[in-house]
């Protein structure tokens, strides 16, 4: 998690022409931006990160806000490249099955989870079975580091119902795990 003060730093000096700002810019909000990518389309979350990016450049000069709402708003951006996607692809997303299952018998289970389980493999295999509305809210909330208000305004919805629906789907997850506990 990045200091609100030092992005916003960085967005000044990102509009004020300063490589070495826009690179720490960059530095700070490209891996979560990745990582949201990577669960939403996860075949194009590389040239989506792009577009994103150019985007970021184009309208960076005329951006008003802090370092939290450029944050806020480039999700929105990659959001809407991802809607984009998957309308020019003519399909919907794709489900993809966690990198180990999620019964694994005892014995090896931390052995295999340490192996197997990138966080990247953990996050899908949380999200999956997750209602659409319900993942993405989780992703933006704890992958973007997105507050709920910033959330809902990308969602269009009130923030009470961001906050019930991420209330539900930790609900969901904590029921899984207690179903099937990892230990060692």
């Amino acid at each position: 998690m990045v200091d609100p003060v030092d992005l916003t730093e960085a967005l000044r000096g990102a509009q004020g022409g300063d490589e070495a700002a826009m690179a720490r810019l960059y530095r700070a909000l490209n891996p979560p931006l990745l990582r949201y990518l990577v669960h939403r389309a996860p075949a194009a979350a590389d040239d989506l990160a792009s577009e994103c990016w150019l985007a970021a450049a184009k309208a960076l000069a005329g951006f008003e806000g802090g370092g939290e709402d450029f944050r806020a708003w480039l999700f929105g951006v990659a959001r809407r490249q991802v809607a984009n996607f998957w309308r020019a692809s003519r399909r919907g997303p794709v489900v993809v099955p966690a990198a180990f299952p999620l019964d694994v018998p005892s014995p090896d289970t931390s052995d295999v989870v340490v192996e197997a389980l990138s966080s990247e493999a953990a996050i899908d295999a949380l999200l999956r079975g997750l209602p659409e509305d319900q993942a993405e809210i989780l992703l933006l909330r704890v992958v973007a580091s997105l507050s709920v208000e910033q959330v809902a305004s990308l969602l269009k919805k009130r923030p009470g119902a961001v906050r019930v629906a991420q209330h539900r789907a930790l609900r969901r997850l904590a029921t899984r795990v207690e179903r099937n506990p990892v230990t060692q």
